[in-house]
This record gives structure tokens, sequence and C-alpha cells, in this order.
């Protein structure tokens, strides 16, 4: 027996194990350090586009869908409303003017109105101002639901109209029942991921700065009787622009230049 050529044989053979081995182990650790960078690479992006935000918000892991419907206003649930003459129109919202108009300042805070809205309108303690529009002289507030804002939503709306004056003199509310919450729980995208998605699309610009984010619903399906509402992630932009990422899908939900822009 030739143990040359065997020993030969057995050291070739380890040699080339240990080969395949160091091969694989390098595999295994470039991708290891890949997830890393792959995991750093979006804040690396937006600091070199010198796009910036503060702390963001913690949230749930999981959310759901909801399912809201109109409400239909009863003439006794309106009886504790005072100094307003009240309308129900159609039923499905109230129509005041008010007895007393509410002057309002030049530099107009919302907390001139707030305490109004909590002692004096049905539910207000569940509206939450949105913009005050000089043009069109309207002041908008936005029904909430566990602290979450139903975006847009025209059955979830405060208005009050005020005049050349400045002084609040009518308004008009619509209101949202909540009839359930749908399916499962889902995981709920993180806030630098609804970042990273509006990155991607070229809507975050650079120098940009993130100066709010929130959690709040926006309408995914409208129909007859009832709507579905989904978690939906508000970033606002510069503190003027209002961008909006589906919470759980992480697409961006689209709305019209007048519709995003806040109005001081």
């Amino acid at each position: 027996m030739d143990w040359s050529r065997i020993k030969t044989i057995f050291i070739l053979t380890f040699l080339v194990l240990d080969i395949y081995l160091v091969y694989q182990f390098m595999n295994t650790r470039d991708a290891a350090q890949y997830e890393i960078l792959k995991e750093a690479t979006l804040e690396e992006m937006l600091k070199n586009d010198d796009i910036s935000y503060g702390e963001l918000p913690e949230a749930k892991e999981k959310e759901q869908y909801l399912s809201v419907t109109t409400k239909v206003f009863a003439t006794e649930e309106l009886e504790k409303i005072k100094g307003q003459s009240v309308s129900l129109g159609d039923g499905t919202s109230i129509e005041a003017k008010l007895e007393k108009p509410i002057k309002l300042s030049s530099k107009f805070e919302p907390a001139e109105i707030s305490a109004f809205v909590k002692m004096n309108i049905f539910a207000g303690e569940q509206y939450e101002f949105w913009k005050k529009d000089d043009e069109n002289r309207t002041i908008t507030y936005y029904q909430e639901f566990d602290n979450k804002t139903f975006y847009y939503n025209s059955n979830a709306k405060l208005t009050f109209y005020f005049n050349e004056n400045n002084e609040v003199t009518s308004y008009k509310q619509t209101y949202l029942e909540i009839i359930d919450e749908l399916s499962d729980a889902e995981e709920l995208l993180p806030p630098l991921r609804a970042m990273e998605t509006l990155y991607k699309k070229g809507l975050l610009k650079p120098k940009s700065k993130i100066t709010e984010v929130e959690l709040g619903y926006s309408t995914l399906v409208s129909l007859t009787a009832s709507h579905v509402v989904t978690p939906t992630w508000r970033l606002v932009v510069n503190g003027k622009e209002n961008l909006f990422v589906h919470a759980f899908e992480g697409r961006v939900i689209p709305l019209t230049d007048g519709e995003n822009k806040i109005t001081e």
C-alpha cells in the first residue's frame, strides 16, 4: 500500500474542506455585516441629504382597521347646547349660529376657542385643532379616537366660520361612531420606515426638517352605511406640508396640494 499517496489524498481532502468552511464562514459574516449596514443606510442617506427629524413617537406594535359610521344626531342630544341656534339638516350634521360671536385676536391661538369647544360642542373633547384658514375664514378641527386623528374626514369634522371682523359666528359639525375593530391586530410600520418610503419616493427634499410625526386614521373604503379607516402615519415637513403613509402597507397616501398645506 502506498501510504505516501494516501497521506497526500487525506491532506488534499482536508485542505479542500478547510477552504470550503472558510468560504462559508466569510459568506455568513458578510451577510450579517450587510444586514447591519442595510439598517444604517437610511439614517446615513438622510444625514447626507441634511434631512433631520426629532424624537420619533412610541406606538403600539400592532393596530387594527376600524369600521365607522356617520352619526345621525337626535334632537334630545342637543338640549344641552346653549347660546346657539341649532339645526340638524339631514340629521348627519349640526349647523349652529352663535347668539354671541367669539372675538378672535389678530394672532390667533387655538386656546381662544378651546374652552368653547369642550363646553358647548357635542363630544367637544374628542376634537383636535387642525388649521385656521384666513382666506376662507374657517377654523377646522378633526375628531380623534384613541388619541388618533381622522385625517381629512368630512364625517369627523368641526368647522367654525368667522367674519371680516374676526368674529366666530357659526359652525358645522359631523361625528363618527365606532362600529368595530376589524380583523386581527396587524404589525405596525415603524415611523422610520414610513420616512424611508417618503425618501425613496423623492418626497423628502435635501435640507428638509421633519417637524412632527404622529399616528392617525385615513379612509380606506367608503360604503353606503359605513367606512373602513386604516392607521396612517402623518409626517409634517418644514412645519408646512403634510405627508401620509399607510401604516400597514407602507404606501404613500396621495393628497392634493390644496389639502396637504398647513395654513397659518
